[in-house]
């Protein structure tokens, strides 16, 4: 309803049933609306990349623990952590935020060599393990040894597995059960949270 400064006229008795037919009118059409809203905040979210495909998280005997530990080997304040990352650095891995779509030139890197935690330099991935997962994010059939952690990511209103890097907690991004084989697991994870060092010639 737009306002004005004038005073509002008072609804006459004839004037009565057109008002309420149209207020009954809104009430039957906002279970519509919120409808429309879900739909729209679904698709947004399926284009934002909170949904890569509509698929189950990774199975639960694939993660190592529910919750996520309070303590790792290398911690520091928050302060400190902003100090050591770029914002967007900082926003994915200490806010457990998931950068754009082809966005990172991580996702076309395709020389043999190692990925590391952007965080604290832990080796996480093997080029060996990537693959293109059409989904615009860096993806692995699997972490190296000892390298991640995960726990159950709830957010979103969805049930997903969340994998953090195992000697900092940094997120790094979600598993899925949709890669290829031999473990038909998909690693998508965010270029920012990671940094690549190829083999030497």
């Amino acid at each position: 309803m737009k306002l004005s400064g004038n005073k509002p006229s008072q609804t006459s008795q004839t004037d009565a049933p057109s008002a309420l037919a149209t207020a009954s009118g809104e009430r039957q059409s906002t279970p519509r609306r919120l409808f429309l809203l879900s739909a729209t905040a679904a698709a947004a979210a399926l284009a934002a990349g909170l949904v890569p495909r509509l698929v189950r998280p990774a199975r639960a005997d694939d993660a190592k623990g529910a919750g996520k530990p309070d303590h790792f080997e290398v911690a520091y304040s928050d302060a400190e952590w902003r100090k050591r990352l770029t914002p967007a650095q900082y926003e994915i891995l200490r806010q457990e935020g998931t950068e754009r779509p082809y966005s990172s030139p991580l996702n076309d890197e395709h020389r043999t060599g190692t990925f590391f935690c952007a965080g604290c330099a832990l080796p996480v991935f093997s080029s060996r393990t990537k693959f293109d997962s059409h989904t615009g994010w860096p993806s692995f059939w699997t972490p190296l040894d000892n390298a991640v952690g995960t726990h159950t990511d709830t957010s979103f209103g969805m049930i997903r597995t969340e994998v953090h890097c195992r000697r900092c907690g940094g997120h790094l991004g979600h598993v899925f059960d949709d890669g290829p084989k031999p473990t038909g697991l998909r690693y998508c994870m965010n270029g920012l949270a990671m940094t690549f060092r190829p083999q030497p010639a």
